[in-house]
């Protein structure tokens, strides 16, 4: 999945992580990979703009994400006993299904917290017994196997939440007609490169970008593939009737796309360009052409409908652009693998969060800030706009009413993980 939304993206140094409690099965591990990249950066000022003359005053870096895990009660989690966490049960039977095709010693996730796929095993067999719609057999499963925590970064334990959905979208099998913007499928010469097994000190991050001549160079941006760069591949497997439309399905990163006979082709996502993601709602917002208090997804929608002269323009100032294949199944497929589950999966930054695990969710509704949104949900998603310790995306399905709530949903709040508990020594005899 690929989602953005209004916030800054990514981080020059990789995590650390401080786990305020005791674990065996804590431990790193790096990723394989290949990297040719250098990336720097500069910036001016002009001496005109800053009268009088003040003192220089030196940029302080901001400070590298940090995990940090304090143990709380289930009694002391926001709602606990309000949800109905059976809601959130085929979502962690998905996972769990992932999980035992697992080795057992490999870690779970790329941060240590998760521990190895083994220590989730008994909390995934106990599972099998739990029968669903039973939601105080079910909390008594939670409180049983698992064990809460506040997530937060450093000292700081709320974050932004947003939503996003399954877009709806028309198109054909062939160009004809109004059906003139295409959805690629990942171009053969893309490719992705993992940096931690040439520096730790990178590890849980990579670049993506094309191969010519034997090297890896950065691939089309945006507006270089709207203007044809990868035209004549044949990687066209669809044609939709809005470049609109098209660029939304980019941001949820799935959808559904009703063909002419009224059939309908699920598309995901399978890859992107590796660009940086850049939010055009917050460049609408320097223009003046949004208040800033009345960004969402529908209202920049509507600005790039009545604005159709400037919308491709302002669409191209987001370099970031995705690939797609067709799905089969009942629904989307999140980066775990799993099917998502409507208002139960949840987008999350896989460098700190284990896709898989229990995430107990306290924020506010997306339409009405005074009503409280407290529910179990389970981390099966990523996407480049989620980042950081305290950051989530919560997938509400298809449909109008999940476009209203993903579209306005831009909420703080607070997330705490639930990790399996430790097994008991064994009573003597």
């Amino acid at each position: 999945m690929i989602c953005g939304h209004e916030i800054p993206i990514g981080y020059l140094l990789p995590p650390g992580a401080l786990i305020r409690h005791s674990r065996p099965f804590l431990a790193r591990r790096f990723l394989a990979g290949l990297v040719l990249v250098l990336i720097t950066a500069c910036e001016t000022l002009d001496p005109a703009s800053v009268r009088p003359p003040v003192p220089r005053v030196p940029k302080v870096a901001p400070s590298t994400p940090n995990l940090v895990l304090t143990p709380v009660t289930f009694a002391q989690l926001p709602g606990w006993a309000g949800d109905r966490v059976d809601a959130a049960l085929p979502a962690l039977r998905g996972s769990c299904q992932i999980f035992r095709r697992q080795p057992p010693g490999r870690q779970m996730g790329q941060s240590s917290i998760g521990g190895k796929f083994a220590d989730w095993s008994r909390a995934c067999t106990a599972l099998a017994r739990v029968p669903d719609g039973n939601t105080a057999i079910t909390r008594r499963y939670f409180e049983q196997w698992f064990d809460p925590f506040l997530v937060s970064n450093r000292s700081q334990a709320s974050g932004l939440f947003t939503g996003y959905y399954e877009i709806e979208l028309r198109g054909s099998r062939s160009r004809n007609g109004a059906y003139q913007t295409p959805l690629y499928s990942t171009p053969k010469d893309m490719v992705s490169v993992n940096l931690g097994q040439f520096n730790s000190e990178w590890s849980g991050k990579k670049i993506t970008g094309r191969v010519v001549a034997d090297r890896v160079i950065p691939a089309q941006t945006r507006r270089e593939i709207d203007n044809g760069a990868l035209s004549g591949r044949g990687i066209e497997f669809l044609w939709v009737d809005n470049p609109i439309d098209a660029f939304f399905l980019h941001i949820q990163g799935s959808g559904r796309v009703v063909l002419e006979d009224g059939s309908v082709v699920r598309v995901g996502y399978a890859g992107r360009n590796g660009h940086k993601y850049v939010a055009i709602g917050r460049e609408l917002v320097k223009r003046g052409a949004i208040a800033k208090e009345a960004v969402s997804m529908q209202s920049i929608r509507s600005w790039l409908r009545v604005n159709k002269t400037d919308a491709q323009a302002v669409m191209q100032l987001n370099p970031s652009y995705i690939f797609f294949r067709p799905l089969q199944g009942p629904g989307p497929v999140g980066a775990q693998g799993v099917v998502l589950t409507p208002g139960r999966s949840l987008a999350v930054d896989r460098r700190f969060i284990p896709l898989g695990a229990p995430i107990w969710l306290a924020t506010t509704s997306p339409l009405d800030s005074s009503e409280a949104l407290n529910r179990l949900v389970i981390a099966q998603d990523t996407g480049s706009a989620i980042k950081g310790p305290v950051r989530g995306d919560l997938y509400w399905g298809h449909g109008e009413n999940a476009a209203l709530n993903a579209g306005f949903m831009k909420s703080s709040g607070r997330y705490y993980i639930l990790l399996p508990k430790p097994p008991r020594p064994a009573k003597a005899r």
